[in-house]
């Protein structure tokens, strides 16, 4: 009877996050609608025109600059991290004994519980000034913001790649060993392509964290509608809305273009975590077979 309970238990509070997701989506929706009464779709996707104020001239509201801005910053930041991830997910998965290792991961645990306004602190006082020193403009860029975040990842990209190395290495290794194959040789030409497309999701789930992260690249991007580069100032999707949404007035096509622009941020991260779930499904198939 206890055990019917508890899993009755468990089933409701499933079903209240399924419920919870959809009336987000909902409410995004419900909210992001009125803008495209006014609005065409690819006016909003396409132009990188953003006047919601309308003080200089009639009211637009482009967001391509923005999109741009969120995609370049993670995908650069993911490029950033991915090396220090792998070379480090080598040295924990083949070269630290258990002890190191677990001493090493509550160590990665720390960094990852550190708020993200920390870090934007330290990227302004850090990064920034270096920029600055270097006399690339005020320091605040894209690269800036684009460093601070990969070592924001590095946590989570680390632990993921360790795991999936360690589970092949309880696979491959020994049979390499018996067969006389050297450990780097086995590590190099056969488990890392092996473990390829595990660490291609972790990526792709690193790239969604990424694009919602808010307040250290809001610190250090400069937040400028620009179209972004390497070195020049630029704004994401997720500073646009923290740094707008408390002065839209309600119900304006300003509130509503806000609520776009997160309905957009979110179908990103939804295709996102579809290729990823796609890419799982695939690889458990090619393992029963």
């Amino acid at each position: 009877m206890l055990e019917k309970l508890f899993k009755g238990f468990l089933f409701v509070l499933s079903l209240m996050s399924v419920f919870l997701l959809g009336f987000v989506i909902l409410y995004i929706v419900k909210e992001a609608l009125p803008l495209f009464r006014e609005v065409r779709v690819q006016d909003f996707l396409f132009s990188s025109k953003w006047m919601p104020t309308g003080i200089t001239g009639d009211k637009s509201f482009g967001i391509f600059n923005f999109i741009a801005a969120s995609v370049f910053v993670s995908v650069l930041a993911m490029l950033i991290a991915v090396g220090f991830s792998l070379g480090s997910a080598v040295y924990l998965a083949f070269i630290a004994k258990a002890g190191l290792r677990s001493i090493i991961y509550a160590c990665i645990d720390l960094l990852a519980g550190i708020p993200s306004v920390i870090y934007g602190f330290i990227g302004m006082s850090v990064i920034v000034r270096f920029f600055a020193k270097l006399r690339i403009g005020t320091g605040h860029s894209v690269l800036s913001a684009a460093i601070l975040l990969s070592i924001m990842l590095l946590p989570y990209m680390i632990s993921s790649f360790t795991e999936t190395l360690l589970k092949a290495k309880e696979k491959y290794l020994k049979a390499a060993e018996t067969l006389a194959v050297s450990k780097w040789y086995t590590i190099v030409s056969l488990i890392i392509p092996i473990s390829a497309k595990f660490l291609l999701s972790s990526m792709l789930l690193a790239i969604g964290r990424a694009m919602g992260e808010t307040m250290a690249v809001m610190m250090l991007m400069g937040n400028a509608n620009l179209f972004p580069k390497l070195l020049g100032k630029a704004e994401s999707i997720a500073s646009l809305i923290a740094l707008e949404m408390g002065a839209a007035v309600g119900k304006s096509l300003h509130y509503h273009a806000l609520y776009a622009a997160a309905l957009v941020l979110m179908f990103s991260l939804l295709l996102i975590n579809m290729l990823i779930y796609f890419i799982k499904i695939k690889l458990l198939k090619s393992e029963i077979l």
